[in-house]
C-alpha cells in the first residue's frame, strides 16, 4: 500500500469517527418547521463547534487513559449524575462512555422500583450495580431520587425523606472508606432554558420517547424542585463526597466542563503497555470457503 492511499484509509476512519459524534449533534442543525419559532429563543453555544469536537476529541483520549489506570490499579469509581429533567445528564454521559469499554464504564438507569424493593432498605437496589475493582459506574440517577423526584412528586413521605437524609451521609462515608471514589454532580438549567428543551422534545418525533408525565409535571412543580435541591445540598454536601454543580445552559461547554473536572478528580496516569503487534494470518492451500445461500445475508438498501 503506498503512503497516499494508508493516509487517505487513515483519514477515512478518522472521518467515520467524527460522524459519530456528528450524528449525535445532528438534532441542532435539523430544526423542522414546527420547531421553528424555538429556534429565534433557543440558546446557542458560544462555542465554535471545531474547537468543540477538538476539545472533545482531546478529553475523551483522556478517558481512555483513565480507563487504563483504573483497570491497571484496581480503582473503584462511582459518578453519580442529578439535576432538573433536561439538564444535559444523559448528553454528557454519552460523550463519557462514547469511546470507552463498556465492560469498564457501563451506565445504572434504573427504573421505578418494584413492589417488593419498596419494602426494601432503600439504598439496598443500588448496591448491587457499585463497582468492583477496575470498573467505573456512572448513575443516571441515584439514591437522590428519594430527596428529589419521589419528595416531590409524593412518592415518599416526609418520614421516609427524613430517614434518607438521616442515613445517606454515612452510606456515602461507608462507599469512601471501602475504596470507592465517589463524585456528585448536579446539572443546573434556567427555567426558560429547560421549557425551551422540553418543547423541542414535544415537536420533535425523535425526542417524544425522552418526554415522561413525570417531566411535565415537573414544570409544574419547579419551585418545589427548586427547595428539594436546596435542602440536598445543605444536608448532604459532605467533605468525603462534596456536590459539584455544572451550568447546564450551553450543553457543548457543560460537557467539555464536566469531563475535564471528572479527569482532574482522580491522580490517573498513562499506564504502559506492551507494543501490539498484528500477527500474519495462517494461509490453508486446501482450505476452499463455502458458497453461502443468498437468503443468509442482509439485502443491501443503501
Amino acid at each position: 500500500m503506498s503512503d497516499e492511499s494508508a493516509r487517505s484509509w487513515v483519514e477515512a476512519e478518522w472521518l467515520d469517527s467524527l460522524d459519530e459524534e456528528l450524528e449525535m449533534e445532528i438534532d441542532d442543525q435539523l430544526i423542522s418547521k414546527e420547531l421553528a419559532f424555538i429556534s429565534h429563543h433557543k440558546h446557542k453555544s458560544e462555542l465554535d463547534r471545531k474547537e468543540y469536537f477538538y476539545s472533545l476529541l482531546k478529553l475523551q483520549a483522556e478517558l481512555v487513559k483513565l480507563q487504563d489506570w483504573v483497570q491497571h490499579t484496581g480503582q473503584k469509581v462511582v459518578v453519580v449524575f442529578e439535576g432538573r429533567d433536561a439538564a444535559g445528564k444523559g448528553g454528557v454521559i454519552k460523550r463519557i462512555t462514547q469511546r470507552l469499554n463498556p465492560r469498564v464504564c457501563r451506565v445504572v438507569a434504573l427504573p421505578a422500583p418494584t413492589e417488593r424493593e419498596k419494602t426494601q432498605w432503600y439504598f439496598q437496589r443500588y448496591v448491587p450495580h457499585l463497582p468492583a475493582a477496575g470498573e467505573i459506574v456512572l448513575f443516571d440517577r441515584s439514591w437522590y431520587n428519594r430527596s428529589g423526584v419521589e419528595r416531590v412528586m409524593e412518592f415518599a413521605s416526609e418520614i421516609e425523606v427524613e430517614q434518607f437524609f438521616n442515613d445517606v451521609s454515612e452510606f456515602e462515608r461507608m462507599l469512601v472508606r471501602s475504596g470507592i471514589t465517589l463524585v456528585k454532580y448536579w446539572f443546573s438549567i434556567t427555567d426558560q432554558e429547560q421549557q425551551l428543551r422540553f418543547l423541542m422534545r414535544i415537536h420533535d418525533p425523535l425526542k417524544q420517547w425522552k418526554l415522561s408525565p413525570m417531566d411535565l409535571e415537573s414544570r409544574v412543580r419547579w419551585e418545589d424542585y427548586t427547595k428539594a435541591k436546596e435542602e440536598t445540598f445543605e444536608r448532604t454536601n459532605i467533605p468525603e463526597a462534596p456536590w459539584f454543580i455544572v451550568e447546564g445552559n450551553d450543553k457543548k461547554r457543560a460537557r467539555l466542563n464536566c469531563i475535564s473536572h471528572l479527569l482532574s478528580m482522580l491522580p490517573y496516569e498513562e499506564v504502559p503497555h506492551e507494543p501490539v503487534h498484528l500477527p500474519e494470518r495462517v494461509f490453508n492451500p486446501d482450505y476452499e470457503r463455502k458458497v453461502l445461500p443468498d437468503e443468509l445475508y442482509v439485502p443491501s438498501k443503501y
